[in-house]
């Protein structure tokens, strides 16, 4: 099969970029990248997955970083409406996994009522690979059965609404996507809500990118190990007993343990 073939004029493919190491990408990620002929692409996409696109390929940046979206989501929608009528191979590059905070559901309804055929790609999500980078787990026995993603991404003026009492049980391991800026209130609500104050927690910077940095301490701490990390920076908060992670040998990875 010719690399085109993998997507028929006028359809359009989501395609999980992972969290920004090219080597992370599926095998399909990369043959349907090479066989578009225009890609839109998030901010959050690493730079080695977009020096995949080929010569020649169009590219559109469509932002949707936290604070500074380039585009509204209804725009996004109407771009790709109108590359995919225009009978275009269209695929649309997401960081981390599509259906994970992807807002794939979205697209895929604005595109399927005008009748445009869609398909998913998946991606790795943020999370696997940030418990990869810290050689720990997201699910351990006897610790962590269960495993809960949240997003703390609002609206300016929105407050934080999660179910707190749910997260705060014990035996379960909490991602939280886009979290830096409300780790102080993440903290304490979960404390509030009855969770330990010494629960283990990693904040994962960067992950998989030259410049990743894993900072481990308490769940009372949290806002101070968050309080270097720019808000140019990517962040996930892992918590939960499961994120201490395994004994490495000295110097394997860039992770920080502080003080709680």
């Amino acid at each position: 099969m010719q690399p085109n073939e993998l997507i028929a004029p006028g359809q359009v493919w989501l395609v999980g970029a992972g969290p920004g190491d090219p080597d992370l990408l599926t095998r399909k990620a990369e043959k349907l990248i090479a066989a578009a002929d225009i890609v839109f692409y998030d901010a959050l996409v690493g730079p080695g997955v977009l020096d995949l696109i080929p010569a020649g390929v169009e590219r559109v940046s469509v932002g949707k970083r936290s604070g500074r979206h380039s585009k509204q989501q209804e725009s996004i929608n109407d771009l790709l409406l109108g590359a995919a009528k225009a009978g275009k191979r269209v695929v649309r590059l997401k960081g981390g996994d599509p259906s994970v905070f992807g807002r794939s559901a979205e697209e895929m309804d604005h595109l399927g009522d005008a009748g445009i055929a869609v398909r998913i790609c998946p991606g790795i999500t943020t999370a696997s690979a940030a418990a990869a980078s810290g050689h720990a787990s997201l699910t351990l026995r006897g610790k962590a059965r269960g495993l809960t993603l949240v997003t703390a991404h609002l609206k300016a003026g929105e407050p934080l609404k999660l179910d707190w009492d749910a997260l705060a049980r014990p035996g379960g391991t909490i991602g939280i996507y886009m979290g830096r800026a409300a780790a102080g209130e993440i903290a304490r609500s979960l404390i509030a809500a009855g969770r330990d104050p010494e629960t283990p927690v990693m904040v994962a910077v960067n992950v998989s990118l030259p410049s990743e940095r894993l900072i481990r301490g308490r769940l009372s701490a949290l806002a101070f190990l968050v309080q270097t990390i720019s808000d140019e920076d990517p962040t996930l908060l892992l918590i939960g007993e499961a994120v201490a992670g395994t004994r490495v040998p000295v110097g394997v990875g860039a992770s920080v343990a502080l003080p709680a």
